[in-house]
């Protein structure tokens, strides 16, 4: 066979044309060789032809071995639009998305659930198809700024995905008026030549007034603001307070020293500690809220508290799982009150090995409530009247502080990934409009809290593995041996290399991988591209481990009152200390539990994404502000368009390359850099750069930066 690429590609359209050519039927190898008069010793070469058409899925291959056109596969999946006009489907069958492009979306609309035929596939190019049959539609409501016309109205989308105007009849506007932000819910979808048409059911406020925004972002995932009446009658009827015959069968821990430590406007406090140091082994103390004591399986309550999955924290407001009167009173572990709990009692030796452990129903007493800043400001000795403030306290608190960085230490020595990329914290007028923006400092006080909360999620999931029993564990699994095959080709241009690519990779690779980048200018960009390489946590029945975490056997307990996984398993320990986990019980967990995780991972997903609009509107609208300042970055991202920049406040922008002045740059991909034509000047991630706000756009989200010389 001739070998040349050119040649090579020509031969393959010879041989494919054949084989589809309807006067032939399908055939084997040898009866194409003979048909192109191949003799033998070239025959290795038509194997390789074949073999890529069947790669690219041009051909297949019967079950006798007779090569054939391949049939045009149908596959099911769901819609996701692209503001560009082209599209992607998500499919069960296959890992990487669809590409749909301008011309083979039809009438699809954002989220719906579509038959798409595949097209050829080309070398190397993404797997393209197109829509042939919408099953379902995905989307009924929406929210957009309603405009009122002399005759009609039509409201403008807020999600850019969703690219085509709603038509609005006179009988459906509400008393909508103009610029209004409304919800809309659509009654008849896109037809050929046709616009989709909607009533608006409710006018949520007009644009620029405080709230509105936010209340848009949680219309438009879907969030509830309300809970429902049964769901209040029922809140109202959960005491103020525990009563004597609540304490039967607890243990009283009421005389045990112990602190909350939140944020200092938290005020739904789930966790409290304890600690005591016999002088050879700490004895921790992990203290929950028994919010399942308050909310019963199959009651308006819990339905309506799975329904949620979690409470939201947006920058004006938090939408709770549970109702105030539950979140802020006698499910929040207020200092002096008494308060039912479930109690992880460990002992810890000075390596940080757990030695025993006792998971209990208590009744407990908070001592103090304090603040990370108060406990952060003990731990370094550093405030004289902190210290006297807190005099009783100081010594317990000294010695969480040793065994937190004990059981740190750990952590890292077994593999653990500690990813510090700053959190944003927004500070707002009382009209709801950003003035400060600042990272969410992660402090020593902040460390003590999560290494504690780490060690009885552990302790936890581990004894209840052992029992056997149905529970919901938290699992992030081992990432995808294609995406860490990139990431060490990636990271080969700057020197770095990861063992166990060929194979699972194991934690303590990536971790070696960080405290190799620490303290470098590639430092940021070897952060990023790890963490993009991995996968999503989620809720499951299996155990199979916390990959970031390096942790055998993980769940969530910690956090009953916002989270409701963390509630599940409460009751599922419960009925176990109490002797009341019969066969029937077991076997209604192991119906109920993959149903539940399912959910609550698929809430958890709408809860962060909520979160994160939210945020990116108020950045904008904070940036909206300082158009013209001068401000220094760090390049955080890098497309075939531009440059992303992080400010030390948080807030990202991005550089277009129009807006890079000195030259031409194109995007190396295989290097992640933008390059000059002309000057040969390189921007890399994780480089330091000083930029202009030119524009901010709170209905897009979009900043944008122009590139100043040092």
């Amino acid at each position: 066979m001739e070998r040349t690429e050119e040649q090579f590609e020509r031969r393959k359209a010879v041989i494919y044309d054949m084989i589809c050519d309807k006067q032939y039927v399908p055939m084997k190898k040898k009866e194409i060789a003979a048909l192109l008069q191949i003799p033998k010793e070239e025959r290795d070469g038509l194997k390789e032809v074949l073999d890529r058409l069947l790669e690219e899925g041009k051909i297949e291959v019967s079950p006798r071995g007779k090569y054939r056109k391949a049939a045009s596969k149908v596959m099911t999946g769901t819609f996701l639009a692209h503001p560009r006009g082209f599209g992607f489907v998500q499919t069960e069958e296959r890992d990487e998305d669809i590409f749909i492009p301008e011309e083979g979306i039809g009438l699809a609309m954002h989220l719906d659930t579509v038959e798409v035929r595949l097209g050829e596939k080309k070398t190397g190019k993404r797997q393209e198809g197109t829509v042939v049959k919408i099953l379902e539609h995905g989307l009924h409501q929406l929210v957009g700024t309603y405009q009122k016309r002399k005759n009609y109205g039509f409201v403008t989308p807020d999600n850019p995905r969703i690219t085509s105007d709603i038509y609005i009849a006179p009988e459906h506007q509400t008393g909508a008026l103009s610029g209004d932000k409304v919800l809309v819910t659509l009654i008849k979808y896109e037809e050929k030549g046709k616009n989709p048409e909607g009533k608006v059911d409710l006018v949520i406020g007009g644009s620029g007034e405080p709230g509105t925004d936010m209340l848009s972002v949680l219309f438009a995932n879907g969030l509830p603001l309300e809970f429902s009446p049964k769901t209040q009658k029922e809140a109202r009827k959960v005491p103020e307070r525990i009563s004597p015959e609540d304490l039967s069968g607890r243990k009283d821990l009421r005389e045990l020293p112990m602190v909350t430590i939140d944020g200092e406007d938290a005020r739904d406090l789930d966790d409290a500690i304890s600690l005591e140091y016999d002088g050879k082994h700490y004895h921790l103390g992990v203290h929950i809220a028994d919010v399942s004591e308050y909310v019963r399986e199959g009651t308006a309550l819990d339905q309506e508290a799975l329904s949620r999955g979690t409470s939201v924290y947006l920058p004006d407001r938090v939408v709770p799982m549970l109702p105030v009167r539950l979140s802020n009173g006698i499910c929040s572990l207020n200092a002096g009150e008494d308060r039912l709990a479930l109690s992880c009692l460990m002992e810890i030796d000075e390596r940080g090995e757990i030695l025993s452990h006792e998971i209990a129903e208590t009744v407990i007493r908070v001592d103090r409530r304090m603040s990370y800043t108060q406990v952060k400001e003990i731990l370094e000795g550093t405030d004289a009247g902190r210290m006297r403030e807190f005099a009783p306290l100081v010594p317990m608190l000294q010695k969480m502080g040793r065994l937190s960085g004990i059981l740190r230490k750990k952590r890292k020595k077994r593999g653990s990934l500690d990813f510090d990329f700053p959190e944003s914290k927004l500070i707002l007028d009382e009209k709801g409009v950003p003035v400060e923006i600042k990272a969410y400092e992660r402090n020593a006080a902040t460390m003590l809290i999560e290494d504690f909360m780490l060690a009885a999620n552990e302790t936890v999931a581990q004894d209840f593995y052992w029992q056997e029993i149905p529970f919901l564990y938290r699992t992030h699994e081992t990432p995808d041996p294609e995406k860490i095959k990139k990431l060490a080709a990636f990271i080969q241009n700057f020197g770095y290399g990861i063992k166990g690519v060929a194979e699972d990779v194991h934690p303590k690779e990536l971790q070696k991988l960080l405290a190799r980048a620490a303290d470098t200018p590639e430092e940021p960009m070897i952060s990023r591209m790890t963490l993009r390489s991995m996968k999503q946590a989620s809720y499951t029945v299996q155990c199979s481990g916390h990959f970031g975490l390096a942790a055998r056997y993980y769940c969530h307990f910690t956090s009953p009152i916002r989270r409701y996984p963390d509630l599940q398993i409460h009751r599922i320990i419960k009925e176990t200390l109490r002797g009341t986990m019969t066969q029937e019980r077991i076997r209604h967990y192991a119906e109920l539990l993959p149903q539940v995780a399912e959910q609550t991972s698929l809430l958890e997903r709408r809860a962060e994404e909520t979160e994160r609009e939210a945020v990116k509107i108020k950045k904008a609208e904070y940036m909206s502000a300082r158009i013209g300042r001068i401000y220094s970055g760090v390049v955080t991202g890098i497309t075939s368009y531009g440059m992303y920049v992080e400010l030390p406040n948080t807030v990202e922008g991005l550089v277009h390359v129009s807006h890079i002045y000195d030259d031409r740059y194109y995007f190396r991909e295989e290097t992640w850099e933008l390059a000059g034509m002309d000057t040969g000047r390189v921007f890399r991630l994780g480089d330091p750069v000083k930029i202009r706000v030119i524009g901010a756009d709170k209905k897009t989200k979009n900043i944008d930066f122009e590139l100043l010389e040092d």
